[in-house]
């Protein structure tokens, strides 16, 4: 009997010391644009209620910030509550090094008795050290990556075995893990990979956004309606388990849209405009401009933080671990760039969270105090009064020097504490010089970027022809190679989702004979690869032949290029069947 009552006192101690420490949910999207949520009122053709009833429901950070314009060092602050450029992780090409040595908010909280969770994009390093950082449950990349399952089980660590749609797959995923840990305190970081390209929306979520627009807008909104579908999976998950007063949400972007400045409609969805906003912010990603760096950001703590609340102050991504760290338990840590948010969006304080938030990505740097931002790139220099001039479009450096010779010196102080020390650590890109010429010293844009001569720009039923020209003709797909072209023609689709091993079949009819290859492209990876090609011999014929090609990988595949045996050949029909023999994908011309 006695230990009976040691083993209840014990439970009720546990779940009293659970009820004080609430629950973490940090959902982190990709590429995405300042306008593009609903809750913003820029765009009419952006829908995405359930965040908006999120923000609704807390706050909408007004002034929220990234750590960067570019992924991973975004992700690297985020994860730290320290600037990334204080361990050397500047941009996308630096070494892992730096971030690998930090504690991250996972790591800190696995100490002090949380479930962990990384769910989709990680971008920090291989799938396979994930769990190194402090994550426990891993789901990577639509499950190309994952150790438990969507009934919330453990799984033998490596590729899942679904078909879902990737933002479909993470969402189940997140669901999954609060099914799992629902009567313990977690943290979970759901990062969608969305709406970063290659852009691959389900036709079931374009058909949400039907009319004229260009078709890059239609994939964005059509994957930020996905993402937006899973914040509400998301949220009621946490009402069916009574749980939702105790959970703490953070809804951030990681930085802001490319436009590429034309926002070309090209096809195809892969590098470009991903089809994402940033107005009225100016500039774009890979600038220190708002556009790059001001995104959408909301928090929200039903019954802790007031509803309907927006807030204009700065605030910035590193304060995420500012804030949940001490609501953990973990105590304060003068170390961390991010503060407590919770005293400043609950009433109890009401000055500025920061005195100043600072970046620096490679040859840019900028600093905002108020409402004074000085930014700089290479040997320009700007200064805007941002309450004025929220889109940057009128430096007032002339008439202020002062301010911002004072901002400089604040600039310069802090970057002598980054690794390496400075205010930049490279030269500006010539694209970078272009992006400052177009939006900030208002001069005229670029000419638009050739499209190459030797390929077509349409898409004939999801396939766009490179190195040629192609149309349907009585039910054939005939392509041709043009006439300045070195190499032959190809027809690529991206989007797919196929999980592999794949037999692909093509009925084709070959003018002379070659070597009909297929190249593929998996869900992790960004580029083909010289090693993904599977080839078979095509014989010269006046009719149509069937060819089979073995694709033997057991990952994900969402691109496929399939390469004329010559330079004039017919396709009736295309189809990939898994190991099982069904057909997952199927054209016919």
């Amino acid at each position: 009997m006695l230990c009976l009552i040691r083993v209840f006192l014990l439970l009720a101690t546990s779940s009293a010391v659970a009820a004080e420490r609430p629950n973490f949910i940090i959902i982190f999207t990709d590429d995405h644009g300042y306008a593009d949520l609903s809750a913003q009122d820029v765009f009419s053709d952006i829908r995405t209620p359930n965040i908006d009833a999120l923000a609704r429901g807390g706050v909408r950070m007004t002034s929220g910030y990234s750590t960067a314009p570019q992924c991973v060092p975004s992700r690297a602050g985020l994860l730290t509550g320290k600037y990334q450029n204080r361990f050397a992780v500047e941009s996308n090409k630096e070494a892992l090094d730096g971030f690998n040595a930090q504690q991250t908010i996972a790591e800190r909280l696995r100490k002090v008795g949380y479930a962990t969770g990384m769910i989709g994009k990680w971008h920090l390093g291989p799938a396979s050290e994930i769990s190194t950082h402090g994550f426990e449950d891993v789901f990577y990349r639509g499950g190309s990556w994952t150790n438990f399952d969507f009934d919330g089980k453990d799984v033998a660590a490596g590729t899942a075995n679904n078909e879902m749609y990737h933002l479909d797959a993470g969402s189940a995923a997140a669901k999954a893990f609060i099914k799992r840990h629902h009567d313990e305190p977690f943290f979970l970081y759901l990062a969608y990979r969305a709406p970063h390209v290659p852009l691959d929306a389900t036709p079931d979520y374009l058909a949400r956004f039907p009319g004229k627009m260009p078709e890059r807008r239609r994939q964005a909104l059509a994957m930020l309606s996905a993402v937006d579908d899973g914040v509400g999976g998301v949220i009621e998950s946490l009402r069916k388990y009574g749980i939702e007063e105790d959970t703490l949400i953070f809804f951030i972007g990681d930085n802001g849209a490319p436009l590429k400045i034309h926002k070309l409609d090209a096809p195809g969805g892969g590098p470009g405009w991903d089809g994402s906003l940033n107005d009225p912010m100016n500039g774009e990603k890979g600038m220190l401009c708002e556009g790059g760096i001001r995104v959408p950001f909301v928090v929200s703590w039903k019954g802790q933080i007031p509803a309907g609340q927006t807030f204009d102050h700065p605030v910035i991504a590193l304060d995420a671990a500012g804030t949940i760290l001490p609501l953990a338990g973990c105590g304060e840590d003068p170390k961390l760039d991010g503060v407590n948010l919770l005293p400043f969006l609950t009433g109890q304080q009401t000055t500025a969270p920061h005195e100043r938030l600072y970046w620096r990505w490679i040859a840019q740097a900028a600093v905002r105090e108020g409402n004074w931002k000085y930014l700089r790139g290479g040997s320009r220099e700007y200064l805007f009064d941002l309450s004025k001039d929220k889109e940057e479009k009128y430096s007032v450096l002339k008439q202020h020097r002062d301010v911002a010779d004072q901002l400089r010196k604040h600039l310069q102080t802090w970057s002598q504490q980054l690794q390496p020390p400075g205010l930049e650590t490279g030269a500006m890109a010539e694209t970078w010089e272009q992006y400052f010429d177009f939006y900030l010293d208002g001069k005229p844009a670029p000419p638009l970027p050739q499209r190459r001569s030797t390929a077509s720009s349409a898409q004939i039923n999801g396939w766009v022809t490179r190195n040629g020209r192609a149309e349907i003709k009585n039910g054939l797909l005939v392509i041709r190679r043009a006439a300045n072209a070195k190499q032959s023609p190809f027809i690529a689709a991206n989007g797919l989702k196929m999980k592999g091993p794949l037999t692909a079949e093509i009925r084709l009819r070959a003018a002379k004979a070659g070597s009909l290859k297929v190249s593929w492209r998996e869900a992790d990876q960004k580029d083909f690869t010289a090693n993904q090609v599977a080839s078979v011999d095509c014989q010269a014929a006046e009719t149509v032949r069937p060819y089979r090609l073995s694709i033997p990988t057991t990952a994900q595949v969402v691109h496929v290029r399939l390469i004329m045996p010559t330079s004039a050949a017919d396709i009736e029909s295309i189809e990939f069947k898994n190991q099982d023999g069904k057909i997952i994908q199927r054209w016919t011309f």
